[in-house]
C-alpha cells in the first residue's frame, strides 16, 4: 500500500479492498452497496485489460492531513488506463471525473476519511483474505490431483477386467471351435480374428468333419450381428447343419432345411452360409451357397477362379442354395473359403476380390498352418470397415504324397 492509496489489479482485489474501506468508515448498508457497485463498473474494464486503478481518499500529491476536507473516494488510474466518463454509465452511486486519470465519489457526510492505520489494517484484511483464497486454492488442487490419481486407478482397474473378461470369452470361443481334422490328401488351415480384441466372440464360425465315405464336410457361417448372440446363432446354424449332414441329406438342402428347423425358435436369426465337401481321393468337390461370399480356388500353375453359386442364406426369403456347383481339385490346388471381413475391410467387395486372388497367389506355397494368417495380414493393412473376419484354406496335396 502507498501512503496515498491501495492498488487494485483485478475485480476480485478491488471488491475486497472497497468492503474493507466502507466497513472502516461505518457506511450505511446501501451506500456501501451502491458505492462498490459503481466502483466496480468504473474500474472492471481497465482492469480486464492487465490495468491498475488505486483506490484512497485523496488523489496522489494532494496537500493535507487524510482526515481533512471532505470524505471523498478516489479511484485513479495508473497509466495507459483511461477512465470512462461517469456520467455515461448510469451509475448507482454518482460520480465525478477528475483531471483525465481519476474518478471520485463524494461519501455522506459525517463520516471521517479513515487514517494510515485504517488503511493498513484494510490492506491486512485483504492479504488475510488473499491468503486464505490461496490456501483454499491449493486445497482444491490437493483435491483434484487425488480425484484424478483416483479415476487413473479405476480406469486401469477397468483395463483388467476388459482383458480378463476378453481372455475368458476367446478360452470359451476356442473351446467352442471344432477341433483341428486330419484328412489324408488333405492340408487345412484357419485364421480368426474378432473385430473387437476386448469382445472376441462373434457370429463368424465354422465346421469340418469327416462323413462316413471319408468326404470332408466344411461349414462356414456369418451371423447377423456382433458377440456372444451372434456366436449362439452361428453355433446353432452348425450344429444343424452337421446334424442334417450326417443323416446323410443332400448338400443342396441342407441350407433350406436348417432354415426350417432354427426359424420356429429365433425369427431374428440371420446367416449367411456356405458349405463344401471334398472327396480326399479324387479331390471332387461341391458347393452349396447360402449369400454368403464365393470360394476362391486357386491352382498349381497360380491360376484362380471364384467359385460361385447363387442361393440365399437362412432367416433370408425362400432361403436355400439354387443347386450346387461342381468342380475338381488337383494336386497342389489351393481353396479359400472367408467371410466378408477378408475382403470387405476397404469396403469395396469386388476390390477386395481382386486382392484376395492376388495375396492367394503370392502365398499358396506357404506351409498351410501359415496361408490363412498371411491372407489377413495382406488384406488387412488398410481397414476402413472393421469386422470379425475368419479365413479357412484347403490344399491338396501333391501326387506323391497321396495314399
Amino acid at each position: 500500500m502507498s501512503a496515498q492509496g491501495i492498488p487494485c489489479r483485478d475485480v476480485g482485489q478491488l471488491r475486497d479492498t472497497l468492503r474493507a474501506m466502507t466497513e472502516i468508515r461505518a457506511l450505511p448498508p446501501e451506500t456501501r452497496s451502491r458505492l462498490v457497485l459503481s466502483v466496480v463498473h468504473v474500474a472492471e474494464a481497465a482492469l480486464g485489460r492487465g490495468g491498475e486503478v488505486v483506490l484512497g481518499y485523496r488523489p496522489p500529491g494532494t496537500a493535507g492531513a487524510p482526515g481533512s476536507g471532505p470524505a471523498r473516494l478516489t479511484a485513479w488510474f495508473a497509466p495507459p488506463a483511461v477512465p470512462p466518463h461517469p456520467e455515461e454509465l448510469d451509475l448507482p452511486l454518482p460520480a465525478e471525473l477528475l483531471g483525465d486519470s481519476a474518478v471520485v465519489w463524494r461519501l455522506p457526510k459525517g463520516s471521517g476519511a479513515p487514517d494510515e492505520d485504517e488503511l493498513k489494517a484494510a490492506l491486512a484484511r485483504i492479504d488475510e483474505l488473499t491468503a486464505e483464497q490461496r490456501r483454499l486454492k491449493h486445497e482444491l488442487a490437493e483435491t483434484n490431483s487425488g480425484v484424478l490419481a483416483l479415476y487413473v486407478q479405476l480406469e486401469e482397474q477397468e483395463e483388467e477386467v476388459r482383458r480378463a473378461h476378453g481372455k475368458v470369452l476367446r478360452e470359451l470361443e476356442d473351446a467352442l471351435r471344432p477341433p483341428p481334422v486330419r484328412v489324408p490328401g488333405l492340408e487345412l488351415g484357419i485364421h480368426y480374428a474378432p473385430a473387437d480384441s476386448d469382445a472376441p466372440t462373434g457370429g463368424d464360425h465354422y465346421d469340418w468333419f469327416t462323413l462316413a465315405d471319408g468326404t470332408l464336410h466344411i461349414t462356414v457361417v456369418d451371423a447377423l450381428g456382433h458377440g456372444v448372440k451372434s456366436t449362439r446363432s452361428a453355433l446353432n446354424v452348425t450344429h444343424a447343419v452337421r446334424t442334417l449332414a450326417l443323416e446323410g441329406h443332400p448338400l443342396d438342402s441342407i441350407i433350406a432345411r436348417t432354415d426350417e428347423i432354427l426359424l420356429p425358435f429365433d425369427r431374428e436369426l440371420m446367416a449367411t452360409v456356405l458349405l463344401v465337401r471334398i472327396d480326399p481321393a479324387t479331390g471332387e468337390t461341391e458347393i452349396a451357397n447360402g449369400s454368403h461370399p464365393p470360394g476362391l480356388l486357386v491352382r498349381a500353375d497360380g491360376t484362380g477362379e471364384f467359385l460361385e453359386i447363387r442361393g440365399r442364406g437362412i432367416g433370408f426369403p425362400m432361403p436355400g442354395s439354387d443347386g450346387t456347383l461342381r468342380t475338381r481339385m488337383d494336386p497342389d490346388d489351393l481353396l479359400v473359403l472367408y467371410t466378408d471381413g477378408l475382403t470387405e475391410s476397404r469396403r469395396d467387395p469386388s476390390e477386395g476380390e481382386l486382392r484376395l486372388l492376388a495375396a492367394a497367389r503370392r502365398h499358396r506355397r506357404r506351409p498351410m498352418t501359415e496361408i490363412p494368417g498371411a491372407l489377413a495380414a495382406d488384406m488387412h493393412t488398410v481397414i476402413l470397415h472393421s469386422d470379425d473376419t475368419l479365413a479357412l484354406a484347403v490344399r491338396r496335396a501333391p501326387a506323391a504324397e497321396e495314399p
